[in-house]
């Protein structure tokens, strides 16, 4: 392959194949087993997403009735992930608490015999919000909460954990939809290192700690978290245009904005749009949507790029109350039943995922013993 052709960064390689979800076909779609993201994200719940790219079908009713239950009974923390949350540093990065408390609980229930990996699987699922927001209330309310809540699903537990009362019913829709969003997006950087952590044989915490490691860079995650940084510097939709034509003169990158997969638009981006304009109506800081709408308008004008999922999740999760530290975490709550699927998945492929490399270096050359060299 020539200089001008190689794939820098596997961008463009089939580096496998997956039966769990398929991005950017003809430029713009995205299915989770053969499902539309529009379609789930209208009718189906976060639980029916995670059990479908699990499972790889629909669950019944009854089927989704055993699977709510299971997830609410095993949200407990141990007591001794509990004191590991507690020596943690106040200013920890929260992705560090997630990978962390990950670690801990893989030392403390390893998988292996009466656990297998969907089991891990449930038990992620049900208790990385706990262990953030065990963390946080502790140290920065100095209160040890109970991280069991009556609430069926994800969505409305994480927020019921955060605020300390029961989300109204939209809040929880809001939070239920971008958990969809997030669920699943074939071999993006923090899947497909999951998949390697699964292919050499290694143990499923060390997979999804592979994961939330990859996930913690910024080029991968937390682009809502700088772009709510542009969004609440302004007050109202005139000054962010304004604003973002000077970040552009002075070529600044705005996060937010364009895709390596998607080339029209980002088919979840509207999804959320929706959303971040109807938990806006009322709000005190309603004027942070008219930025964000301004701030497309400008990017599509200027630059003809459109807004990825994370741009109008910023403003959206926002308005449902969430801490800015904890808008990359929230995208862990929802991919762990997507990294989940393709860890199981790459087991059942039993292969080691061991790529090769153009080399750059010297050429062959003979060795020079010390007393020889200059």
């Amino acid at each position: 392959m020539s200089e001008g052709k190689k794939k820098i960064g596997l961008s463009g390689v089939v580096a496998g194949e997956t039966g769990i979800c398929t991005v950017g076909k003809e430029g713009t779609g995205l299915t989770y087993r053969g499902y539309s993201i529009e379609e789930l994200a209208e009718h189906a719940t976060y639980e029916e997403v995670a059990w479908l790219v699990l499972h790889g079908e629909l669950p019944t009713r009854g089927q989704l009735d055993d699977f709510e239950q299971t997830l609410a009974a095993v949200r407990a923390l141990p007591a001794p992930l509990c004191a590991a949350l507690e020596l943690l540093p106040r200013a920890a990065h929260p992705m560090d608490v997630l990978r962390t408390g990950c670690s801990v609980l893989g030392t403390l229930e390893p998988e292996g015999e009466g656990r297998d990996g969907l089991a891990v699987a449930h038990r992620l699922l049900a208790t990385f919000p706990g262990m953030l927001l065990y963390w946080h209330h502790f140290h920065h309310g100095g209160v040890r909460i109970d991280t069991r809540t009556d609430e069926p699903g994800v969505a409305a537990h994480f927020l019921r954990l955060l605020h300390g009362s029961s989300p109204e019913s939209m809040q929880t829709r809001a939070m239920d939809v971008s958990l969809i969003l997030y669920t699943e997006h074939e071999f993006n950087a923090s899947t497909f290192a999951c998949r390697v952590v699964a292919g050499t044989g290694s143990d499923f915490y060390s997979a999804v700690c592979a994961g939330i490691g990859a996930l913690r860079g910024p080029l991968h995650g937390g682009a809502h978290e700088a772009a709510m940084a542009v969004i609440e510097k302004y007050r109202t939709a005139d000054e962010a245009e304004a604003g973002l034509l000077e970040m552009l003169a002075q070529k600044q990158v705005v996060m937010g904005y364009g895709h390596p997969v998607y080339r029209i638009r980002d088919p979840r981006s509207d999804i959320v749009k929706s959303w971040a304009e109807k938990l806006s109506a009322g709000h005190a800081e309603a004027n942070l949507y008219a930025a964000s709408e301004r701030i497309e308008t400008v990017m599509k004008r200027e630059k003809n790029l459109f807004p990825n999922l994370d741009f109008f999740s910023a403003s959206a999760f926002h308005f449902l109350g969430v801490p800015t530290p904890m808008f990359t975490p929230i995208f862990v709550f929802a991919r762990i039943a997507g990294w989940s699927a393709h860890i199981l998945e790459q087991r059942v492929n039993r292969k080691l995922i061991r790529p090769t490399a153009d080399y750059t270096g010297p050429a062959p050359r003979k060795f020079t013993p010390l007393d020889q060299r200059g």
